[in-house]
């Protein structure tokens, strides 16, 4: 999917990869003729599961959501892409040439440079350079997803949910969230995270309104890190 806003690529990549600044004349020279600059509105969903995948995608500025959906209805945020960064997912359909399996959709406002599959491969192949940056990329956001299977197999929820209450709290000391929005950035079910926050709020520690849940004591919430198991 191309948006309408597009335009060559020109050097823009350098900022956001700086170690694509060593690319090989040649490489460069075939980033800069078939990478199309674009913009993309917040909202936009870039692929769906089931869908092929046309274009390696490099992230200039924005964030891009990774989830997938259960059968169950269930869905769970898997990764987001940000600025300087490529999506493993779209990487490994296009090496694979499998269909995408998850969805990703533009959080924000994107600008991002997209390279077609063909000369995604003619790069990988000829470019030293560009397949380390790949793989590079790859390896990073493959032990993320570890990490992340980890968690949700074996991770307390009033650990994690914890943590995540203080480390996305905005200026006025909570955030602006629903139950449900918890749920599927944890990976689990909108009646396990409330039944959670009615918990922290007995205790004092968030206090809940409607789509704001508002942190009153995250000393107290990340010490139950500290305690876990004593």
């Amino acid at each position: 999917m191309l948006p309408q806003d597009v335009e060559k690529a020109g050097d823009a990549w350098v900022g956001a990869f700086p170690a694509l600044s060593v690319l090989e004349p040649d490489a460069q020279a075939l980033l800069r003729a078939q990478g199309a600059r674009m913009a993309v509105p917040r909202g936009t969903v870039l692929f769906r599961i089931g869908s092929l995948c046309h274009n390696f995608l490099m992230l200039l500025d924005g964030t891009v959501r990774v989830q997938m959906t259960a059968e169950t209805g269930r869905e769970i945020v898997l990764y987001r892409v940000g600025a300087g960064e490529t999506c493993i997912l779209t990487t490994a359909c296009l090496m694979t040439r499998a269909d995408y399996s998850a969805e990703g959709v533009a959080e924000t406002d994107l600008e991002a440079i997209a390279l077609g599959a063909a000369a995604f491969h003619e790069l990988l192949a000829r470019s030293a350079v560009f397949r380390d940056v790949v793989f590079a990329s790859f390896g990073t956001r493959l032990l993320g997803m570890m990490m992340l299977v980890e968690e949700v197999a074996f991770g307390r929820i009033d650990l994690r949910l914890a943590r995540f209450l203080v480390d996305h709290r905005d200026a006025r000391g909570g955030l602006d969230t629903t139950h449900q929005t918890l749920a599927v950035e944890l990976g689990t079910a909108r009646e396990v995270v409330s039944r959670q926050l009615k918990e922290f709020e007995r205790r004092g520690f968030v206090e809940l309104s409607r789509g704001r849940v508002g942190v009153c004591d995250p000393d107290a919430l990340l010490a139950l890190e500290r305690t876990d198991g004593v």
